[in-house]
């Protein structure tokens, strides 16, 4: 006679244990003034009307030379509510050195201006940038000197700029997502000063950003990574002191060979921007912007050779 069984008991569910924070080894936050880098892809893509020619060629593995032809019309300031252009063209020549801890940029354009940057790694967590423009127009020309550094879960700036402007800048890691950070700046030539605030939430899906200041600016954005190839962004502007309020909605989409990017805003306005890459070292570049307000359409096209 067969004997039975009794049946086993099914094993308790492991008990998930909460993840223990160690606040003394947090993650370093990006830099305050890059709080919004993936929102900013998305909705504020390179846009540009006319056409466009970039050509870069490389002399060594350090430094290389560049020339940039646009030609294309150029808004000019006007009291009525369409946008009055006028057709343009220049020739622009630039100069690149770029090593591990040096980095000169260079550009001149026909029209005399003279653009600069530098970063420089003055130590293992101190960088200098600089960055300046120079130009025939009187009162025009301005320069800027930003220190960086680097600590283990935080990061700090001070900023030197012309016109007697001063400024700084904190953001601290909180939690291995979240980052708090302020800011505050002086410009001694216009008599205005202005204290700011931020935060950001970052996982491996998404990134969610909180910024005011006493400007009257207070903006958010939201950015959802759908898959390695996807991501959508949106953003509100609020300026409490013009009750001006603008909201945007983005999308990058990054396909084998080519990359989309485009947004749509409260203001009416719809952009897209294409890069496709033809083949190694040729891109060629589609921009479109409509601004169903001001009945203002812009159509750009260009190709970019070399690395």
């Amino acid at each position: 006679m067969a004997t039975l069984v009794p049946p086993t008991a099914a094993p308790p569910p492991p008990v998930i244990q909460p993840e223990k924070v160690d606040y003394l080894n947090l993650p370093c936050p990006i830099p305050y003034e890059e709080i919004q880098r993936e929102a900013l892809i998305s909705l504020k893509p390179e846009l540009f009307e006319g056409m466009r020619f970039d050509f870069t060629k490389g002399l060594s593995p350090r430094f290389s030379l560049s020339h940039s032809v646009f030609m294309g019309p150029t808004e000019i300031p006007s009291q009525s509510p369409e946008a009055i252009k006028i057709p343009t063209a220049h020739y622009e020549f630039g100069a690149n050195f770029m090593d591990p801890k040096l980095m000169l940029f260079g550009r001149i354009m026909t029209d005399g201006r003279l653009n600069a940057r530098l970063k420089c790694d003055l130590s293992e967590n101190l960088t200098l940038k600089a960055n300046a423009q120079l130009t025939n127009e009187p009162h025009m020309s301005h320069g800027m000197f930003n220190f960086d550094y680097k600590g283990k879960d935080y990061r700090t700036q001070f900023q030197l700029g012309n016109g007697a402007l001063f400024g700084a800048s904190y953001i601290q890691s909180v939690t291995p997502h979240l980052s708090l950070g302020g800011e505050v700046f002086w410009a001694g030539q216009h008599r205005k000063s202005g204290i700011g605030y931020a935060a950001r939430y970052n996982t491996d899906k998404m990134v969610s950003t909180a910024q005011v200041a006493s400007t009257g600016m207070v903006a958010l954005s939201y950015v959802q990574k759908v898959s390695e190839k996807v991501s959508l962004a949106s953003e509100f502007m609020y300026n409490y002191l013009s009750r001006d309020v603008t909201s945007s909605f983005g999308y990058d989409y990054i396909l084998r060979q080519c990359r989309l990017r485009g947004k749509i805003d409260s203001n009416g306005c719809t952009s897209a921007f294409l890069e496709e890459r033809l083949n190694m070292g040729l891109n060629f570049i589609l921009s479109a912007e409509i601004d169903h307000r001001k009945k203002d359409y812009k159509f750009g096209f260009g190709l970019t050779v070399g690395e």
